[in-house]
């Protein structure tokens, strides 16, 4: 049996209401807004963006072998490029449209993941723990905002057992439109923290606007919320306000529904106990740190509220592994050892800086080297950003971080603060710290890289791995 496209051309017209010019010949199975990666009869989106808009590249996507580009507004290089469907309004809100049409159309169970620190960790968990059970849907890389998220949907297959779409923000009001095209079963929130605090007065109202994800959750849906969260209370209240009568804590408290009894951190896994609303499991975590560890726990609560298979997930967990920047290890040789490389560089924030830290001493003991944080500015914390980063000096402390590298103005407050000893070198940019540390490096230490993404600290972790290049084979 030959499997139908992901959209036809009468589908696509119903959902966007636009004008056709040419014909589409290409199987259409595919959806993309950046004409680099095209894949031959994806429909190309054309999205004006804050420095680039998609009508550009529009007759390009369709010369590389796009099957029709959704348009404002057709030009004849893009009609003779290939076909073209014209929409009366944004682009993007045709994107919106086929979201909501391919939501619509899947009869299968959808996940929404929002939080703080963790969203995108706890979606890749999702995928590897119900793909064990079934189809399963998830949005690439961190796709989780207002062109992410439609994305994500207009890709939904529509016999998929599942979806897992993650949900982020940076404002107030930004998660109600996106979790109302989600529709999921289950919204999970992570935890609330100090991410994006500088476009908030306080943890209060990034609470409340995490709190939104409640409000598209379908009739007889659940929510799985962070019990040891001090908006634990506060979470709970505000999904029962939007009518739902299913909330599952996790954590360590007794009163979780999903309780964490044990845990043993190792330096590429752990290994967990825990009882999953009534269920004794006892799992291998394939992705090391205690955070990482309470996020399976929501993980495991999501896999059985959407009845999928709760052995068949824990199997599965073993097999996860960190999502690219959010702590993947590598050994890079130097001289007759090694150097330990902890890639933490996508982003950043006080609750993320301290998971990294205690990822660091966890991972580097039998080590007999130093352990090294080379850090970069947390952005967007507006009013309380220097506070923020002194903060951090106990956060070190307690992983007996033996040097820091900084990066940044405000790196330099916590650069300050720290015993003077354990100062190694403060720059303005993240480049500034390369040679430095390169040239002090000793075989043995344990190196962990970590900044807001504006902070450009994947520039050290691509420095590290070009001069000291890991041999084939190694791990």
């Amino acid at each position: 049996m030959v499997e139908r496209a992901l959209w036809t051309t009468q589908e696509l017209l119903a959902a966007t209401g636009g004008k056709l010019s040419g014909t589409i010949s290409r199987a259409m199975n595919g959806v993309s807004i950046d004409s680099r990666n095209i894949a031959a009869g994806d429909i190309f989106v054309a999205i004006k963006g804050d420095t680039h808009d998609g009508h550009q590249y529009a007759a390009k996507a369709l010369s590389a072998g796009a099957g029709v580009a959704i348009v404002s507004q057709a030009t004849e290089e893009m009609k003779a490029a290939g076909p073209v469907l014209e929409v009366a309004h944004d682009p993007l809100r045709a994107l919106e449209n086929m979201g909501r049409a391919a939501r619509s159309w899947n009869k299968g169970k959808s996940i929404a993941v929002t939080g703080s620190v963790g969203k995108t960790s706890t979606k890749e968990m999702l995928r590897g723990a119900l793909a064990a059970s079934g189809q399963t849907h998830c949005s690439a890389a961190s796709f989780n905002n207002h062109w992410g998220v439609p994305l994500t949907l207009a890709r939904y297959p529509r016999h998929a057992a599942f979806g897992v779409f993650e949900v982020g923000m940076n404002h107030a009001g930004e998660i109600t439109p996106l979790v109302g095209l989600v529709q999921p079963d289950v919204a999970i929130v992570t935890t609330i923290a100090a991410s994006h605090l500088g476009h908030f007065h306080s943890l209060d109202d990034i609470a409340e606007a995490k709190s939104e994800i409640f409000s598209g959750v379908v009739k007889g849906g659940a929510a799985v919320i962070n019990q040891d969260s001090p908006y634990f209370d506060f979470l709970k209240s505000r999904a029962e306000i939007n009518g739902i009568k299913t909330i599952i804590g996790f954590g360590k408290s007794d009163k979780a529904a999903v309780h964490l009894k044990q845990v043993a951190l190792h330096a590429n896994c752990s290994c967990i106990s825990a009882t999953v609303m009534g269920e004794d499991v006892t799992f291998k975590l394939g992705v090391p740190g205690s955070h990482m560890a309470m996020n399976s726990l929501a993980v495991l609560a999501a896999v059985k509220l959407v009845g999928a298979d709760l052995a068949r997930a824990c199997l599965a967990l073993a097999e996860a592994a960190p999502a690219k920047g959010r702590g993947g290890q590598e050994l890079l040789p130097l001289g007759a050892g090694d150097i330990l490389l902890i890639d933490e560089s996508y982003n950043a924030n006080p609750e993320s800086m301290a998971a990294a830290m205690n990822l660091l001493a966890t991972v580097s003991k039998g080590r007999k080297g130093r352990k090294i944080a080379v850090l970069g500015d947390m952005l967007e914390l507006g009013q309380f950003s220097a506070a923020l980063h002194k903060s951090l000096a106990k956060t070190l402390d307690e992983a007996r971080v033996d040097l820091l590298y900084a990066a940044g103005p405000m790196m330099r407050q916590l650069y300050d603060d720290v015993p003077e000893a354990h100062r190694a070198v403060h720059a303005d940019t993240s480049v500034g710290l390369v040679e430095a540390l390169c040239t002090s490096l000793r075989a043995g230490d344990s190196v962990v890289i970590k900044g807001s993404l504006g902070s450009k600290m994947s520039l050290v972790v691509d420095a590290l791995r070009q001069r000291f290049p890991a041999q084939k084979g190694d791990a």
